[in-house]
């Protein structure tokens, strides 16, 4: 707090850029038409943009299978057109992430067909293990269902996918895989990128003495088998030695397996990342079988997860807060009311996402409040994921009907329906009959109409995002939960120097009374209902509070 960086002053706006805007008309998002839409990315008050991968790749799982690090994906662009696009975020004062996978590569990357190939070095770039094609190494399962080891009859060996097949897990035990990647993080900070958003960076270092896992419980086995291995806090330690602190740039870490009990050791000021994607409240409604295994969840338990969170950075490290991105449901149809009250819970939303400590990062289309798309028939999934789950449900006799409320629910098709610009045809998005089909909403949600109404979700976001910048103790501030008798409610209370902020939120579809702790406070500073009731709470409203200290 004494250095304050960048990155802990920013909000960051994250893109899928091939549902984001499409500038050529072939119905896919791309560089150009990220482009187009820079000085609508500044008007919203963030300071940095992430984007998922825009690498080479055959497209298995979303761009997340790379088979070429230093040539960009042809159907985004070229790369003039992504030196353009980091000039022009430049010019406008904002930083660009980029999200690198290097638990990973795709099974058509050259690495791994020399590998296959037996050709040394690569050899030892995978995990390869010998077996026959009935029995793998172990019982470890993908994240994307089936096991997580696939029989190569040409190496005549099994190799390690821990997600889809065509993504065989790279091998950091090995030096020389590590330099390789070294040389690929160096060449995009070379050419000026402010920040690494490092995939699944927890599963680098795994179980290598492979044993089997010895639970039934998905999220269990990535805690204590793919993530937190022996070497983690080494490799991380090395990257950053050997690249990172060579140049001005923030990492981030998705971190599934990670906990509030180990965080901090990889968030170390010297030899760890600066930041790390937490998923407590991500998986709160996931069973043992994980996100096609759907749970209820309370709010006493959405709370926990803040509060648990938020003491472990209070001691050390910086955190960062998310509701939804690529990988997960659209936050207002897993967290508010996406129906009746689909306006007011998305501002309740943006609200706590910006209001929380740590670096918020807000995914595209959740500004105009975005929801959930609905699939008809498992045949319209598009991700493969879903597809790999619904494999699985046919064989344990899961009706279709039934697995396709569960990809409603939870699946990944939802969050990567193209942007609602406008409500022209296919949304704006693009002239042509887009990848994706939009969402069936475009006509009531996009972003032209919202621009024009004064009480829209988006005119709300823009507000907030200018509300923490104006009040840092949004960025700086300790946090203290407040005990509320009615459940629904979320309170908190941020301090800092001289000021004290409260913050109210009405998690559900009922009139609520304020907290006693309100009377304390003098000032409104803002509540995303056009006028505010002195002792209520109206449903999904929330409101921010201060006094000077």
């Amino acid at each position: 707090m004494n250095n304050p960086a960048w990155w802990k002053e920013a909000v960051v706006y994250q893109i899928y850029p091939r549902s984001f805007k499409d500038s050529n008309a072939d119905g896919i998002g791309d560089l150009r038409g990220i482009i187009e839409k820079l000085d609508y990315i500044q008007s919203l008050g963030v300071d940095a943009v992430w984007l998922n991968p825009i690498f080479k790749s055959p497209n298995d799982d979303g761009g997340y299978d790379i088979s070429d690090y230093y040539a960009l994906q042809p159907e985004f662009g070229t790369m003039a057109d992504f030196d353009e696009l980091l000039a022009g975020l430049h010019q406008r004062k904002l930083k660009l992430i980029i999200d690198l996978v290097l638990n990973h590569s795709s099974d058509e990357h050259e690495w791994f067909q020399l590998s296959r190939q037996g050709k040394k070095p690569y050899t030892d770039f995978y995990f390869w293990k010998p077996g026959t094609p009935d029995a793998p190494p172990n019982n470890w399962p993908s994240f994307f269902g089936g096991s997580a080891w696939q029989w190569d009859a040409g190496a005549g060996k099994y190799y390690l996918h821990l997600f889809s097949k065509k993504q065989p897990d790279l091998n950091w035990e090995t030096p020389a895989l590590r330099q390789e990647l070294y040389k690929v993080m160096r060449y995009w900070l070379d050419k000026g990128v402010d920040g690494l958003r490092l995939d699944v960076i927890s599963a680098i270092s795994k179980r290598t003495d492979f044993p089997n896992t010895d639970t039934d419980d998905f999220n269990e086995t990535i805690r204590k088998y793919y993530a937190n291995g022996p070497r983690l806090r080494e490799f991380i330690a090395e990257a950053r030695t050997e690249v990172w602190n060579n140049y001005d740039v923030m990492t981030v870490g998705e971190g599934p397996g990670i906990t509030p009990q180990n965080a901090l050791e990889f968030l170390h000021p010297q030899q760890g990342l600066n930041m790390l994607f937490h998923f407590g409240h991500m998986f709160i409604d996931q069973g043992p079988g994980g996100r096609f295994d759907p749970i209820p969840w309370t709010m006493k338990e959405f709370k926990q997860v803040f509060e648990t969170w938020n003491a472990t950075f209070q001691q050390a490290g910086w955190g960062s807060v998310f509701l939804g991105n690529h990988d997960f449901p659209r936050m207002v149809s897993r967290w508010g009311n996406d129906t009746l009250y689909r306006q007011e819970s998305s501002k309740l939303l943006c609200t706590l996402l910006l209001t929380m400590p740590g670096t918020p990062f807000i995914y595209m289309g959740d500004e105009i409040g975005m929801t959930n798309t609905t699939l008809t028939s498992m045949a319209a999934s598009l991700d493969v994921e879903t597809q790999n789950g619904w494999v699985q449900a046919r064989a344990n006799g899961i009706p279709e009907a039934e697995f396709l409320k569960y990809a409603n629910y939870a699946g990944r098709d939802n969050a990567r329906t193209p942007v609602q610009w406008t409500a022209d045809s296919h949304a704006g998005f693009s002239t042509a009959r887009p990848w994706m089909p939009v969402n069936a909403n475009y006509a009531q949600v996009n972003v032209a109409q919202q621009q024009a109404d004064p009480q829209s979700t988006l005119t709300y976001f823009k507000n907030i995002t200018q509300l923490r910048k104006r009040h840092r103790v949004l960025t700086h501030g300790s946090y203290k939960s407040i005990e509320t008798t009615h459940q629904q409610l979320f309170a908190y209370e941020r301090e800092w120097q001289q000021e004290k902020l409260l913050v109210v939120l009405n998690f559900s579809d009922q009139v609520v009374n304020l907290p006693d702790e309100v009377s304390a406070y003098p000032v409104c500073l803002i509540t995303n209902y056009p006028a505010v009731n002195p002792g209520l709470l109206q449903p999904w409203e929330a409101r921010i509070y201060t006094y000077k200290v």
